[in-house]
């Protein structure tokens, strides 16, 4: 997954044709720890249809803030610059690809 920081979020994530999907994450925490790979896996099925990026929010807190990342992990979906859903904490897999087809399809 790209990582992104406050000098590169707006080009990677707000001006990119492809839908995207940013995890904001802590290297401290355990519950993304287990859904990094979950994300990666989603990135491999999903490639060149979505664009999937990471934030540690202890290093972009400016961002953690902006996107209300309270609660890690935090996966918040973009289209066309805009937020079109959200999801926190432990997901699983099979559910967060649901979500992730059904974000995308009704935005």
């Amino acid at each position: 997954m790209l990582h992104l920081t406050a000098n590169n979020f707006d080009s990677e994530v707000k001006h990119e044709s492809l839908p995207v999907v940013v995890m904001f994450y802590a290297v401290w925490c355990g519950k993304c720890a287990m859904m990094k790979p979950i994300a990666e896996d989603a990135e491999k099925k999903y490639r060149r249809k979505i664009k999937f990026c990471e934030v540690e929010i202890e290093e972009s807190e400016l961002l953690a803030v902006e996107y209300d990342t309270e609660i890690v992990p935090t996966f918040i979906c973009f289209k066309d610059g805009r937020i079109v859903g959200t999801m926190r904490g432990i997901i699983d897999e099979d559910v967060f690809y649901d979500r992730i087809q059904k974000i995308f399809r009704n935005s």
